[in-house]
């Protein structure tokens, strides 16, 4: 039940940090807000400082940011519809930034308390390990694994198992100079590793260097960009039907998920790093999803500001907001509709 209400509040916090961001630019920019709120439902807390209303509601689950003229006309000029484009660009952009930055300060936190980091530089080979059909060497520091760059140690394992195959197109850097190694040989087996004891992996050993500040701040910020290239994966597997609708997760399997997460942890604090790990995840990865060029969504919202102003520079006219809103009313029901079918088989899974 602890690890249900953790994710639950996770969840919601996460979505009004979004807020928060779209809050930030706009008081930022000068645009009224009417009201900021976290949670929704009934107010169980509410204060007008100045023109904006405060609010505190009932159900933990995310908030808003009520800014003049967003969803009506409005004759002020300090409405949103009154700004510049730059200003307004900013102003829908800054709640997926908020978001990638709340991902990349959570493992901040985390990696704080680390003393030593994996490195990409091949430090030696399993006693199984082929060296002479992968042509690496001692000292290689691995680039890119199939085309997409290595930026940290969990990367090997991940690129190699997506290639799927016992061979790879490695990139190094080798004396200071990028290396093409062309296809080598890389099966997944059975090795013996530094410890001496027996895994499963690829036989390559890496260089470990030790914690310092600056460390912390570099590897914290490789594992948010990696994050976002999870994300851009996920998406092209989708698209490339290497994954299926039954693989998307909604909030009921990101509860789900967490809790497992706490569940299988050998002790309370490391289920707490595992799930603050899992929800700087979340966090990025609403970055993403909420910058995708899809109407109802932020992305949405930025692709037509930029469309208008082609059409403003070509035409001399701008899409009538009618058209508009009806373009995001149809994709905020498509989204609902696919949440609704997510969310079925995310229930689904958990009967079975």
């Amino acid at each position: 039940m602890v690890y249900i209400i953790a994710a639950i509040f996770i969840f919601g916090v996460l979505i009004a940090v979004h807020e928060l961001g779209h809050f930030l630019a706009a008081k930022a920019c000068g645009v009224r807000v009417n009201e900021f709120s976290i949670g929704m439902g009934p107010a169980l807390f509410h204060r007008q400082k100045g023109e904006t209303e405060y609010a505190i509601r009932i159900l933990p689950i995310g908030g808003y940011c009520a800014m003049d003229g967003e969803d009506e006309e409005s004759d002020d000029p300090r409405s949103l519809t009154k700004q510049s484009l730059w200003k307004k660009l900013l102003i829908f952009a800054a709640g997926a930034l908020m978001n990638f930055l709340a991902g990349f300060l959570l493992i901040l936190i985390l990696y704080s308390g680390t003393s030593t980091f994996s490195t990409t530089q091949v430090a030696g080979f399993a006693p199984e390990f082929d060296q002479e059909a992968s042509s690496l060497q001692v000292g290689d520091v691995l680039w890119s694994i199939n085309g997409e760059r290595v930026y940290l140690f969990s990367d090997i394992d991940l690129l190699l198992n997506l290639g799927g195959g016992q061979e790879a197109e490695l990139v190094v850097v080798r004396d200071g100079e990028k290396v093409d190694l062309g296809k080598v040989s890389l099966p997944y087996q059975t090795y013996t590793g530094t410890n001496g004891q027996a895994y499963n992996g690829y036989g390559i050993y890496v260089v470990g260097e030790e914690s310092s500040v600056l460390r912390v701040v570099k590897y914290s910020w490789l594992n948010a960009v990696d994050f976002v290239r999870l994300v851009r994966l996920s998406l092209q597997m989708l698209l490339t039907g290497g994954a299926s609708i039954q693989d998307l997760s909604g909030p009921v399997g990101i509860v789900s998920t967490i809790t497992q997460v706490g569940k299988e942890s050998e002790t309370v604090a490391i289920a707490v790093q595992n799930i603050v790990y899992f929800a700087a995840l979340i966090a990025v990865n609403l970055a993403v999803m909420n910058l995708l060029p899809l109407p109802a969504l932020d992305g949405g919202k930025i692709f037509f500001l930029l469309l208008d102003a082609v059409t403003l520079a070509l035409f001399k006219r701008k899409i009538p907001d009618k058209y508009e809103n009806y373009v995001h009313t149809a994709g905020f029901l498509l989204l609902m509709g696919l949440m609704l079918v997510v969310t079925f088989t995310d229930i689904s899974k958990l009967i079975r």
